[in-house]
């Protein structure tokens, strides 16, 4: 394997400025490729110019907001090889009888809609040169009903069917889309419970089967694999990287 697998690739990140997106960022690096990197904070994006100096580019706003997608696309110069979505929020735990129309629609907008519109906004690029790779975070809140509250729960199954509908259509076009389904990882996102009733219900099945928490880097590293040339007969995958979560 080269040292630098992705060298004379743009690869764009987001939730760059911390957590599984900055150890994606700078692993991707590290492996030579040239990074787009999105938050949607200014001070955590310059803490990473300051980390890597060059070759990456920071851009920094909400990308639940269409011109910030803009942006991230004006700043990839007409070439994306690579897309890792990785930006997301929880919610708090709410089921679905509590559920504020800010939170529903604050989580959906996030995680689900910025990957959609960035999504569909590198898509024509990646057509055009015959190849690409896409990498949704999804959660293991994706493949159950008891491990988050209905908001973020609800955002995360569908990122698993916009992975699938998107590896489907763009597959034959050379374009790869896949997940990862995370368990839990020391981040920065916060979730804390918002309601008693989440708490009795799901606190308890989380003590009996939340597996250890992982470190961003083991994280980004299946993100990184599936964006590289080793996973190449890879598409329309969701996989899980939850401590062996799943299989419980």
């Amino acid at each position: 394997m080269s040292a630098a697998p992705f060298h004379g690739r743009t690869v764009i990140v987001t939730g760059a400025g911390s957590g599984i997106g900055h150890a994606t960022a700078t692993r991707l690096h590290a492996e030579g490729a040239r990074v787009i990197a999105a938050d949607i904070s200014r001070e955590r994006l310059r803490l990473l110019e300051e980390e890597i100096s060059d070759g990456v580019i920071t851009v920094d706003g909400d990308l639940a907001e269409q011109l910030t997608v803009d942006r991230v696309l004006a700043a990839a110069e007409g070439r994306v090889d690579g897309l890792a979505n990785i930006a997301g929020i929880m919610d708090g735990f709410e089921p679905t009888a509590e559920i504020r129309d800010d939170t529903w629609e604050r989580v959906l907008s996030v995680n689900l809609t910025a990957m959609m519109r960035l999504t569909r906004a590198v898509l024509p690029l990646m057509v055009s040169a015959g190849r690409g790779a896409i990498v949704n975070v999804g959660s293991e809140a994706g493949q159950r009903g008891s491990a988050a509250g209905t908001p973020y729960t609800v955002s995360k199954h569908a990122v698993n069917g916009f992975t699938l509908s998107t590896a489907f259509f763009y597959t034959p076009k050379g374009v790869r889309c896949n997940a990862v389904a995370p368990g839990p990882v020391a981040t920065s996102i916060e979730a804390p419970f918002r309601s008693d009733w989440a708490q009795q219900r799901i606190g308890p099945l989380l003590q009996s089967t939340l597996p250890p928490v992982a470190q961003p880097e083991t994280i980004a590293a299946a993100i990184c694999w599936l964006l590289g040339d080793e996973s190449a007969n890879v598409s329309g995958a969701v996989l899980p990287v939850d401590g062996g979560w799943a299989a419980v």
